[in-house]
């Protein structure tokens, strides 16, 4: 081999390991935790707020947003509804194809009006979901949530729920991608979401 092709053959490997990040499209990569491999999210039946059963399967074709919470959270979950009412926002018309799900930690306070005024304040669409005790611990069972009850420092409130704070994004199939934490910027977000829409 002469010099000259070895040049030639160097100048083609630069090339291509520049080209290489375009080609697999850095962008495209999911900002959160992946499923690898993605798998079916566990299907449940609950109470909605919007006055209809709630089901995983029924939302088949959207991208679900599933966040655990209740009500009286005194931070993280009004904090994560808001950033989703952002993300919503950002999503512009394509937020049409996503669908939030607000599942009950804790069922003896957050009845279904009660769930209803709750997030139609962050946005009317977002959709609550309760049902008796065994079943929420089922359905947080099969997602890996825990949720513990713990006194509160106010004393107005008589207790607090500590619980799982991630939030998971299930694809138009109904399958578990991605797994979002507390405080994942909301661009970030928004991005995620985008590659779940995408055809």
């Amino acid at each position: 081999m002469n010099v000259s092709t070895l040049h030639r053959m160097l100048a083609c490997l630069v090339f291509l390991l520049f080209l290489q990040p375009a080609l697999a499209g850095e962008d495209a990569e999911f900002k959160s935790g992946v499923f690898d491999p993605p798998r079916m999210a566990p299907d449940f039946v609950l109470q909605g707020s919007h006055g209809a059963p709630v089901s995983m399967s029924q939302y088949r074709g959207k991208v679900v947003i599933l966040e655990f919470g209740f009500t009286h959270c005194p931070g993280v979950c009004p904090v994560t509804l808001a950033n989703l009412a952002r993300v919503f926002e950002k999503l512009g018309p394509a937020s049409a194809e996503v669908q939030v799900v607000f599942v009950t930690v804790d069922p003896d306070r957050d009845s279904l009006p009660r769930l209803k005024e709750f997030l139609s304040f962050f946005n009317p669409a977002f959709v609550g979901a309760t049902g008796t005790a065994q079943q929420l611990e089922a359905v947080r069972q099969a997602y890996g949530v825990t949720a513990t009850r713990a006194p509160s420092a106010n004393k107005k409130l008589g207790y607090e729920v500590h619980h799982s704070s991630s939030i998971f994004l299930i694809d138009r199939a109904g399958k578990l991608r991605l797994q979002t934490p507390f405080g994942k910027p909301v661009d970030d977000i928004v991005h995620d979401l985008r590659l779940l829409l995408r055809p």
